[in-house]
């Protein structure tokens, strides 16, 4: 017998970066299929209810959902369980606020709020590049994107640029030596620090080593990192660390 698909997620299994109380009942919301995996990704009912308190429960999340005043990277989202994900851009048109999806220096998820021109674009960390058909070359970005006939000069793990008005690549960062990093896994997440080693390891995953602004140093797979920058100057705005 093929076992049914759950629809629903205990709140004691919820990510600990959700930061859901215990006692806040039995049941937390299940993102639905999206960009973003279901433990890497932040339901839109959550940014909402927990974080902003425009609501109080669910129901009042759907109604502010119907009057189409939230949109994540600049389209109208309606399902109150929408996954939303690192460096999305959160747009309130009726209040007219601006915020991107963050991690927090102990790796939960936040809201920084942002400026209006800052909302016209987010970075995408490159994890694919492939060939189509008639040889078009393609990229597949953290959040799903499919974007064709990109820079030759992008490669995988490398951060675009990308306009969300005009729907295109306006600028790449590369990854390695001397980029200014955010850690989206492992258990460093949330810290940001410049690259200053690579180890590359055949077979096995590459090891980063990063400082810092207080010359800390710790390690991560590269899998975790996620370039924003270059030196000590962000393309993004940083929340306070």
């Amino acid at each position: 017998m093929v076992p049914s698909i759950r629809k629903h997620l205990k709140r004691l299994k919820a990510p600990k970066k959700w930061m859901l109380s215990k006692l806040g009942g039995i049941w937390a919301p299940k993102p639905k299929s999206g960009p973003h995996k279901k433990f890497d990704s932040f339901p839109l009912i959550l940014i909402l209810r927990n974080k902003l308190h425009y609501a109080l429960n669910s129901r009042e999340v759907i109604q502010i959902l119907q009057k189409n005043e939230i949109k994540i990277d600049g389209k109208v989202r309606t399902e109150k369980n929408y996954p939303t994900g690192i460096m999305d851009v959160v747009t309130i048109d009726k209040t007219k606020e601006n915020f991107r999806v963050f991690y927090d220096k102990i790796g939960r998820f936040t809201l920084h709020r942002i400026h209006y021109k800052e909302s016209s674009f987010k970075l995408c960390k490159v994890q694919k590049i492939k060939k189509g058909q008639n040889g078009i070359s393609f990229l597949i970005t953290h959040d799903g994107r499919t974007i064709r006939f990109p820079d030759p000069l992008i490669k995988i793990n490398d951060s675009i640029v990308f306009d969300l008005i005009e729907k295109r690549i306006i600028d790449f960062v590369k990854f390695g030596i001397g980029t200014l990093c955010l850690i989206i896994g492992g258990s460093n997440i949330g810290k940001i620090g410049i690259i200053t080693f690579k180890e590359e390891n055949q077979g096995v995953s590459s090891i980063v080593k990063l400082k810092d602004v207080n010359d800390y140093e710790f390690s991560t797979k590269q899998s975790n990192v996620f370039v924003i920058g270059k030196g000590n100057k962000s393309l993004v705005s940083l929340p306070e660390h």
